[in-house]
C-alpha cells in the first residue's frame, strides 16, 4: 500500500483523531507536521480554510477531519469506526460534530489558544482573563453534556468509534493548557475519556505530540523518527506564520 500524506501537527486534536484512525486501520502515511498558521500558498490551495489535517492519497485530497475519517472508514472498512445502523451512525456523527465544533470552541480556541497558541505562535502572553471566562462559563455546559451521554463502561457504540476518539482527543489540549480546571464533577465523562485515551493508537499520537512540543529546533523533527513516524518528503510549510480566515 502506497503511504498517504497527512499534513498537520500532532498538537492538533483533529490531526490526532486521524492518526488514531489510520493506526487502527493499518493505513500507512507520511506526516508533514505543520501548524495551520505555517502553511504556504500551496497549503491554502488544498485547505482553503487553512485548517489541519489534510489527507492526500492516490485518489483524493481532503481537508476536514470528519470527511477524512468517513473516507477512511469507507475505503478501509476493518475495523469499522462508525456503527452499523443508520440511527447509530447518525448519533455518532452528531457527537463527533459536537466535539469538532462546541468542544473545540471551548477547549482549543477559548483555552488552548489563549494559553498556548498565543505564546508559541504569536509571541503574546497568556490571556488569563479569557481562560477564566472559558473555565467558569463555557466549560461546565460542555462537560454536563458529555456526562449525560457517557457510557457506563466501554465505548459509545460497543467498540471504539470516531465519535469516542473525537471527544477524547481534546482533553490532552486542555491538560497542556495548564489551567485550574477541575473535572471531578463529571466522573462518568472522565472515566469514558480515560478509556479512550488509553487506546494504544491514541496514546501513541498523544505521546508524540508531547515529545514534539518539549523538543527544540531540529530535535522536534527527530522525535518523529524516534517514534517510528515517517516524515513527508516535502513540506507545505511557509517562511513564517500567518493568520487564516478561521483564526480568532
Amino acid at each position: 500500500m502506497t503511504p498517504a500524506t497527512l499534513i498537520g501537527s500532532p498538537g492538533s486534536p483533529f490531526v490526532r483523531k486521524i492518526m488514531t484512525a489510520c493506526a487502527l486501520k493499518g493505513v500507512p502515511y507520511r506526516i508533514d507536521p505543520i501548524v495551520p498558521f505555517q502553511g504556504n500558498d500551496a497549503f491554502a490551495e488544498i485547505s482553503p480554510l487553512r485548517r489541519i489535517p489534510v489527507f492526500i492519497d492516490e485518489q483524493i485530497t481532503l481537508s476536514d477531519s470528519t470527511v477524512i475519517g468517513e473516507y477512511l472508514d469507507e475505503r478501509y472498512p476493518e475495523p469499522p469506526l462508525l456503527p452499523d445502523s443508520a440511527a447509530a451512525r447518525a448519533r455518532a456523527r452528531w457527537i463527533e460534530e459536537f466535539a469538532d465544533t462546541r468542544l473545540a470552541d471551548v477547549f482549543v480556541w477559548r483555552i488552548f489558544n489563549a494559553a498556548v497558541i498565543r505564546r508559541a505562535v504569536w509571541k503574546e502572553p497568556r490571556d488569563e482573563a479569557a481562560i477564566a471566562i472559558a473555565l467558569t462559563e463555557h466549560l461546565p455546559p460542555v462537560m454536563d453534556y458529555l456526562e449525560s451521554i457517557a457510557p457506563a463502561d466501554g465505548f459509545l457504540f460497543g467498540t471504539v468509534s470516531l465519535a469516542d476518539i473525537a471527544v477524547a482527543a481534546h482533553f490532552a489540549n486542555l491538560r497542556w493548557s495548564a489551567t485550574t480546571a477541575d473535572l471531578s464533577p463529571w466522573p462518568a465523562a472522565m472515566a469514558w475519556v480515560g478509556r479512550v485515551e488509553q487506546l494504544p493508537a491514541l496514546a501513541r499520537a498523544t505521546e508524540l505530540a508531547e515529545r514534539n512540543a518539549a523538543a527544540r529546533g531540529p530535535e522536534r523533527l527527530a522525535v518523529f523518527g524516534e517514534m517510528g513516524y515517517a516524515l513527508a518528503e516535502t513540506s507545505f510549510a511557509g517562511p513564517g506564520f500567518r493568520r487564516g480566515p478561521m483564526t480568532p
